[in-house]
Formats: structure tokens, sequence, C-alpha cells
């Protein structure tokens, strides 16, 4: 266990690995995501890392999609997972400059359920905690990262700072970060981010779950639906 004195005691993660490859095969991603998946273990975060592309998840941005044509949908169930977590990571190789076709697939299906509100009538994400890892041979850590928290915090995703890691090796086909010899496991940029992210990941979840969430004022699509304006300046009276 952590010699931390910050208790993260009650908390839960859950890292997505959107590789391409199914359980039972090497993952370099899911060999990053391990050690943000260590650090949060040892200091009494639950965690879990499901990989999507074991699933079923038909294309769309509705949160049952056999509802819409398709025989079968694991989204609902894995959805369950997602909701019960403080924070949420998504892991991705890195494939012509761009995340993965499961991590769009994936972030597609968050998409489906953002209509929802919380008891509170906030968005139904608000009060979680969103980050990524990143793994690949081609450079576009940033530019994966900044695709993927965006669409987390435009959700209502709370994206901490230094929210993202990566690896890349060099460029062209070579050595990936579980390869013996690639260099990854000690390569002290990556592994510092990871840490980093990692721990800013937890003092984010504490922070909010301790909070009861993001405070429910100017953000609550019930209210404004009711006619309640927030202060917003309201044309008739300029």
């Amino acid at each position: 266990m952590s010699s931390s004195a910050h208790d993260f005691s009650g908390l839960s993660a859950l890292f997505l690995n959107c590789t391409l490859k199914p359980s039972g095969t090497l993952s370099h991603t899911e060999a990053l995501i391990g050690v943000s998946r260590d650090i949060m273990a040892a200091n009494g975060v639950a965690t879990e890392v499901l990989r999507p592309v074991d699933h079923v998840l038909p294309p769309g941005v509705y949160p049952d999609m056999t509802e819409h044509g398709f025989e079968r949908d694991d989204w609902p169930a894995l959805c369950e997972k997602v909701m019960a977590a403080d924070i949420l990571v998504l892991g991705t190789p890195i494939w012509l400059g761009e995340e993965s076709s499961v991590c769009r697939r994936v972030i597609e299906r968050l998409y489906g359920e953002s209509g929802k509100l919380n008891d509170k009538g906030q968005y139904i994400y608000y009060g979680r905690v969103g980050g990524c890892v990143v793994t690949g041979n081609e450079d576009g850590i940033k530019h994966c990262a900044m695709t993927v928290l965006y669409a987390l915090q435009h959700l209502g995703y709370t994206i901490p700072p230094q929210a993202d890691c990566g690896w890349i090796g060099e460029a062209g086909p070579g050595k990936s970060y579980a390869d013996e010899g690639s260099g990854g496991p000690q390569n002290d940029f990556t592994q510092r981010n990871t840490t980093f992210m990692t721990w800013n990941l937890m003092h984010m979840a504490r922070l909010l779950r301790d909070a009861g969430g993001i405070p429910a004022h100017g953000n609550q699509r019930s209210e404004w639906e009711a006619g309640c304006r927030f202060d917003h300046p309201n044309p008739d009276y300029r």
C-alpha cells in the first residue's frame, strides 16, 4: 500500500483499453495503463480494465441500439460500469495519427447517454473525472489526447491538470511499449507523466466526491428549460 497521507478509499476507476486486439493478446496500451492502475490500486482505488473490442458495440448515438435495428448491443451493460466509476480513463493506440476506431466508437456511445440528467438536473457525467493513455509508433500523442479529453469534458467529465500520458517509439515500424528493449518502461518522461496523471485524477475525484460533485447552480438543464436564466442577460430588459 502507498505511504501517502491522502485517502482515496471508496473511489473507483474504469480503464477502457481501446486497443484493436481482443483480450488474451498483448496490448502495449494496456501495459502503460497498468502503471496507472497499479498506483491507483496501491492507494485504495478500486480499478477495472476492459477492452471494448471484446464487446458488440454497434455504431450509433443512442443508449441501446437494439431499439434502432441492431440485433445485439453490449453497450447498456458496459455503460453501467462507466456510470459506477468516479474516474474514466480511455486508452488508445495511435493509427494514422488518430485514436483507434474502437476509441471513437466508445466516445460516440458515451455521447449517446449525454442527454440524460443526474438527480440535480445536471448532465449525467457531471461529478466524474476523465483522463487518457496513448501509445504508438508515430507522432500524435498530444493530438489524440486533445481529441479524447475535449470529448470527455464536453460530455461533462472534469479534466484535471496533466490528464494524459503516452509513449511513442521511433517513427515507423519498430518496438512498441511492452516489447523487450523498447525503452518505454524506462522512459522518465512517460513514467513521470503517467504518475502525475494518475495522482491528479485521484485528487480531483476525491475533491468532487467530498464536495458532492459540481455545484448545481448555473448548469442545470432542467432549470433552464423551466425558465431560470442564472443571471443571463434578458434581451427584453436591455
